[in-house]
């Protein structure tokens, strides 16, 4: 029966996602299903290291989210994401590489109040630093580059980007000035973590052109386990100028959000940027630097460019193009760890040509 078949592969995805949303009925719930679908092939070459050509697909993910309306200006609501490679096949097993994983997966409840969620999170200080980033979720993404910390990525109860074990809490804005604030409940008994319960909050206010934010987020391991940041964007239509710094206590230093043991010593990260729009395209030029430092002093840095290209074929379809270059004076930072085979003066290039779907 042509239109029975016609009509189930129509209706199928809607019936997955109210499966997935605990059955609730269509009439009942607003159910979206939407993902993200980048692929690059990226040409890498590194002083003293690798010079490789690779297709990769930058966190592509599936998910479903929703919401229902419970009366009285309150709301239930939900998001369950999914990530997976398109480039690669699965693994045999959850703890493989190129197996589906959980992105944020969380419940909630929204009002005028705001709103409260629990689950696995993104942090505030990680959705701040994706507002400045133009070409967020592809092969040149700022995070992935050196211009924002790892404090934007990774998965955890530590202070990584997308938090685990999590409440956050969002308020409603006043005048364009919002806050929010998460609380991870640390579930870990290990030595390393000694059950501490990481936490942060930040600010932000938008008015007209101008956005300008604030952020503090500790592991609240003791010692050094901090880090704060100030950013802002300034938008003008065709053309738009941003910048962030990011200080830390510790936090940063750890590279990659698992500072425990309130041993760091200090780094900064900080970045500006512009972009300039022209129809359906856009350019895009940013500048950086990261630092980390031992007892006051600067032990190692790198800086960091990129330019890169867009062309929007349509609201959800674009392509792009870039080519960035880390120059590292040493090697004794997460960024430049595996550029050159010696201490020293290194570089390393990364030229992309990606496709981004989104739906």
């Amino acid at each position: 029966m042509p239109g029975l078949s016609n009509m189930i592969k129509k209706h199928l995805p809607t019936l997955i996602a109210v499966a997935l949303a605990g059955g609730m009925s269509v009439a009942s719930a607003d159910v979206t299903v939407f993902g993200h679908i980048d692929t690059s092939v990226d040409f890498a070459d590194q002083d003293g290291g690798a010079d490789t050509t690779n297709l990769n697909c930058t966190t592509c993910s599936f998910g479903f989210k929703g919401s229902e309306d419970l009366g009285n200006g309150l709301k239930a609501m939900f998001k369950i994401d999914f990530q997976y490679d398109t480039t690669e096949r699965n693994g045999s097993s959850p703890t493989e590489v190129n197996a589906i994983t959980d992105r944020d997966q969380w419940l909630g409840l929204g009002g005028v109040f705001g709103q409260l969620r629990v689950g696995t999170i993104s942090t505030v200080y990680k959705s701040h630093g994706a507002m400045l980033d133009p070409i967020y979720r592809t092969a040149q993404q700022q995070r992935d580059r050196g211009l924002q910390s790892d404090l934007h990525r990774g998965a955890g109860e530590d202070g990584q980007g997308r938090a685990t074990n999590t409440l956050r809490y969002d308020s409603p804005t006043w005048n364009g000035l919002g806050v929010g604030a998460h609380y991870t409940v640390q579930t870990e008994t290990d030595s390393d973590s000694n059950a501490d319960s990481p936490w942060g909050i930040g600010g932000q206010w938008q008015g007209g052109p101008f956005l300008v934010f604030a952020d503090y987020i500790t592991s609240d391991a003791g010692g050094d386990d901090s880090a704060w940041k100030v950013g802002g964007k300034y938008d003008l239509g065709m053309f738009s100028f941003f910048a962030q710094y990011e200080r830390d206590d510790g936090l940063i230093s750890a590279r990659g959000g698992n500072q425990t043991d309130g041993s760091g010593d200090g780094a900064n990260t900080w970045m500006l940027g512009t972009t300039a729009k022209l129809g359906n395209s856009m350019a895009y030029l940013g500048f950086g630097r990261g630092e980390e430092g031992s007892g006051g002093s600067t032990a190692s840095y790198y800086n960091v460019w990129q330019l890169v290209g867009t062309h929007s074929m349509s609201r959800r379809t674009m392509l792009y193009g870039g080519y960035s270059e880390i120059r590292c004076d040493e090697q004794d930072n997460d960024v430049c760890s595996d550029i050159g085979e010696n201490q020293g003066d290194s570089k390393d290039r990364k030229l992309s040509f990606g496709m981004k779907h989104t739906f």
